[in-house]
């Protein structure tokens, strides 16, 4: 799971409350880390894999959107690797783990161990975050016809510059001047728990504020198309609206126990004693949503394939060979099949407008694709009959 907590407990004069959580049931905690993690690895992969009978599709051009959504979901493999790693050490050598705890020692291992697979976990998960708060972006762009391939250099920049930043910093100023003297105030740990928290609260406000005016610029855009809202552009609208609504469901499920553990952990940390008995509901609460997250982390990684393409089945094909990747959009290249033949007697201006009305539709099918693309199930059959999808 990812939680400052990890960081935290690299102290050796950590807080009571992260010992509280750290210390309890290590041996069951982390068996639930390695487990839930495995299990998401595996199915996200398998996800990811091309399947046998999934007929290739093409389109005029890659799109940014789809590259985003691979990255996610490289950032939670990669995640989730780390918290297998990281877990199964703490379980294989528990006296290479104890150490840790130990101020006045020679050995730096063990602190570097937990420092740098904290930082690993906490890294890619803040990436993915940053990822997703591009997707909704490049959503907007995409509609409003100011996003494309070259944007995705900027989201680079942005992602995985802001996601070093803010980690380095934060572990700065938790470690500063040095390992053995952090957590002796506030003034340590509260930036380091802002810089980890700051872009998964920037997800869960701004995200849905993004694609709520994608969806209305997307309607806007279907109606533009003939002037008119058909029952089949009214379908594909809500598809897309289902389909964001189902991200940020995912993402609320699995990160929602998180900002309750830490605003339990945070009261807790505020009292003189938290052993006392009127605290015990507040400290099984934080104990039960530390094994939650445990468990919901890590899952991330799977649920989130689900909301992007939906479940792609058991059947790998594992032959090489030279194909579109299977979460592209289907239906933006069957523009310029369908598309009716010009009477060779039309005049010069009407033609003229007829080749800047069939440019702005294929722009406008592209957008649409770009935001309906990896769905394999209804949105075939949608996007094969709706007028969007057809010739103009």
């Amino acid at each position: 799971m990812a939680s400052p907590r990890l960081e935290t407990y690299c102290c050796p004069n950590r807080d009571a409350a992260t010992q509280l959580v750290m210390s309890f049931q290590p041996g069951i905690f982390c068996g639930v880390c390695i487990g839930s993690a495995s299990v998401s690895l595996l199915l996200t992969i398998l996800q990811l894999l091309p399947k046998k009978g999934q007929s290739p599709r093409k389109m005029p051009k890659a799109s940014s959107s789809s590259t985003i959504l691979l990255l996610i979901s490289v950032c939670d493999i990669l995640g989730g690797l780390g918290i297998i790693f990281r877990s199964s050490v703490w379980l294989g050598f528990p006296d290479f783990i104890a150490n840790i705890s130990v101020v006045n020692r020679t050995d730096v291992w063990p602190s570097t161990f937990c420092v740098g697979s904290a930082m690993w976990i906490q890294l890619l998960y803040s990436a993915g975050f940053w990822w997703l708060f591009c997707y909704a972006v490049d959503s907007y762009l995409v509609v409003r016809r100011s996003a494309g391939l070259s944007t995705i250099v900027l989201y680079h920049m942005m992602t995985w510059g802001l996601a070093v930043l803010l980690c380095v910093e934060g572990i700065a100023l938790l470690y500063y001047p040095s390992l053995s003297s952090c957590e002796n105030g506030l003034e340590h740990a509260v930036p380091h728990y802002i810089t980890t928290y700051a872009p998964m609260l920037l997800v869960l406000v701004v995200n849905p504020i993004l694609f709520r005016r994608t969806v209305s610029a997307v309607a806007s855009l279907l109606k533009g198309r003939q002037g008119i809202y058909t029952e089949n552009e009214r379908r594909l609208g809500t598809e897309i609206q289902i389909r964001f609504f189902k991200i940020m469901l995912v993402f609320v499920i699995c990160w929602s126990s998180n900002i309750i553990n830490e605003s339990l952990l945070f009261y807790l940390e505020m009292q003189p004693d938290i052993n006392e008995m009127p605290l015990k509901n507040i400290r099984s609460a934080a104990l039960i949503t530390w094994i939650i997250m445990g468990v919901l982390n890590p899952m991330q990684g799977f649920l989130f394939t689900l909301a992007f393409y939906g479940w792609t089945g058991w059947r790998v094909d594992l032959k090489w060979r030279k194909r579109d990747i299977p979460w592209e959009s289907m239906s933006s290249s069957t523009v310029g099949d369908n598309a009716y033949p010009s009477p060779v007697n039309y005049q010069t201006n009407i033609h003229d407008s007829k080749k800047v009305s069939t440019s702005d539709s294929q722009q406008t099918d592209e957008a649409i694709s770009m935001l309906s693309e990896g769905n394999t199930s209804g949105d075939d059959r949608l996007n094969r009959s709706s007028p969007i999808y057809q010739g103009w």
